[in-house]
């Protein structure tokens, strides 16, 4: 559940912790100069080497102090909800649901599993190759150093938080720059943080203007974390490409919900509508398109979900995403697409931000909407003779987040796996996602690398290996002799020969080349 509008990145002031306790009303909020300490990000670069060397601490000792943190964030509920109230998010159960649960749930998982997850792998004597007899190696996994979170404004707790837990986790430095009108709930957020243990010179929370991540970048990081547009991420990247600093990237959706015969109607029908409709509709694996295949057992769910969508209140969009999103409606309505609720005002949507949600039918083959990051209650219904055509829609669509399959389970699954997208969910939609346990990412221009679960936090770190030989055995340091290539070859054969046949005589070639190769040697 990502952001998707561009967003500005500026490393101009960071942000005191007191300025959580600022009384806030429902319009996004901005700090204020007597909330800020000026400190330009180049002037005292603080890696991971310096400091107080939180890298240094046993990652059981972090994993346990960022898990800690959900009980400061439990403590702070109203607060946060409170401070992440906006035009868009009016329902602070939707809060609670979508954010601190499983955001807490997520530093749950962390304090239980990130110790084994970053845990020293030993490679012993088992499954060694022949020719390193004696050497013993560990793979570490080590932090990053400093990560640049580039935060969103329509989830600014669960995504940029679990986000920053995992990277703290790892052992590195966070700087978070939260999205504009997010400022006061992200101070809120590191206080918990901060109560929980984590070392104040561990988070720097940067400033929301639009200068810059740039600055930050320029500075020196040394992994970039962004949830954001597709067209953001490219500026990122190029600018990521000066450095060779490397990205996740969680971008934008065009997300699809396939309807097979048999499914439960009454369940597609739930679904989509929360999902289209839930976080007024800012929700990056919201449903955007509705592959029904055609058949008398689906015969009827345009209309009822049409029925459903017509009891549901309008909703606020975010003023980034109105221009867009009225542009592609007006001319996907002009070149023939019907209105199915007919309740779509474009010049109420363009100078207020309101709309209800839009049911698009008859939407011509190849329009843009199809296939882009539509980022508000928008659903075009798409009829399918067979599920081919709808796999063949959802891989070929350059946004491949994640995508929702409604049928019988031995045929959802089936088809699931036929899909090129980051996720798939099997009768529902969305929720799913929560678990702490799995990783979230997308294919395309959806991005790449992933976030939470142990594959985000294992994305934190980078590996390094630790070889050590033991003994005093070490032939490749030995002068040549004409004996190497026989003995050699006779170990190629004896490790990767087939059938027992080969495999005795290339012991006995090696047997010959070893004798030969110490006698040479004498």
């Amino acid at each position: 559940m990502t952001g998707k509008t561009s967003r500005s990145v500026s490393l101009t002031a960071i942000f005191h912790p007191t300025l959580c306790k600022i009384v806030l009303n429902n319009a996004p909020q901005v700090a204020t100069p007597e909330n800020a300490t000026p400190n330009r990000p180049g002037e005292v670069l603080i890696g991971y080497h310096g400091g107080a060397k939180w890298a240094t601490w046993s990652i059981r000792q972090r994993c346990q102090i960022v898990s800690r943190a959900r009980g400061e964030i439990a403590s702070r509920v109203d607060q946060l909800t409170h401070l992440s109230r906006s035009e868009q998010r009016t329902d602070d159960a939707e809060t609670v649901a979508s954010e601190l649960l499983p955001l807490c749930e997520a530093l749950r998982w962390i304090g239980k599993h990130g110790k084994k997850t970053l845990a020293p792998r030993k490679v012993g004597w088992r499954g060694r190759p022949l020719w390193m007899w004696g050497v013993r190696s560990v793979v570490q996994r080590v932090p990053l150093g400093r990560v640049l979170i580039l935060g969103t404004w329509n989830y600014p707790l669960l995504l940029p938080g679990v986000q920053m837990a995992q990277a703290l986790a790892a052992g590195n430095l966070v700087c978070l720059k939260p999205a504009a009108g997010t400022e006061a709930v992200s101070a809120e957020l590191i206080a918990a943080f901060y109560a929980a243990g984590v070392p104040k010179h561990a988070i720097t929370l940067l400033n929301s203007t639009t200068e810059a991540a740039i600055e930050a970048q320029a500075s020196g990081v040394d992994l970039v974390v962004l949830t954001g547009s597709a067209e953001t991420g490219r500026k990122v990247l190029h600018q990521s490409a000066e450095n060779l600093t490397p990205c996740i990237m969680e971008l934008s959706g065009a997300d699809a919900a396939i309807v097979l015969p048999q499914a439960d109607l009454a369940r597609v029908v739930d679904a989509v509508t929360f999902g289209l409709l839930f976080n007024s509709g800012a929700t990056c694996i919201g449903p955007r398109r509705l592959m029904i295949q055609t058949d008398p057992s689906t015969a009827t769910l345009p209309e009822r979900l049409i029925d459903r969508l017509r009891a549901t209140n309008e909703v606020t969009l975010h003023p980034a995403a109105r221009a867009s999103i009225a542009d592609l409606l007006d001319d996907v309505l002009r070149k023939g697409a019907k209105d199915s609720l007919g309740r779509y005002d474009s010049a109420t949507l363009r100078t207020t931000g309101k709309m209800h949600a839009v049911v698009l039918e008859n939407v011509p083959e190849g329009h843009a909407i199809l296939q882009s990051d539509v980022f508000a209650p928008v659903i075009s219904i798409i009829p399918v003779q067979r599920p081919e055509q709808a796999i063949q829609m959802v891989n070929e669509c350059p946004y491949r987040l994640a995508a929702s399959v409604f049928g019988p389970t031995s045929q959802t699954q089936s088809i699931g796996k036929q899909l090129t997208v980051g996720v798939v969910t099997i009768n529902d939609l969305v929720a799913p996602t929560a678990d702490p346990r799995l990783p979230f990412g997308g294919r395309g221009q959806s991005g790449f690398g992933v976030t939470r679960g142990p594959e985000g936090l294992l994305a934190m770190t980078t590996p390094r290996v630790i070889a050590t030989r033991r003994g005093r055995v070490a032939m490749h340091l030995s002068p040549r002799n004409d004996a190497d290539a026989e003995l050699l070859s006779g170990v190629l054969q004896w490790s990767h020969s087939s059938g027992w046949t080969r495999r005795r005589a290339a012991l006995r070639r090696v047997t010959t080349a070893a004798a030969q190769w110490r006698a040479l040697k004498k």
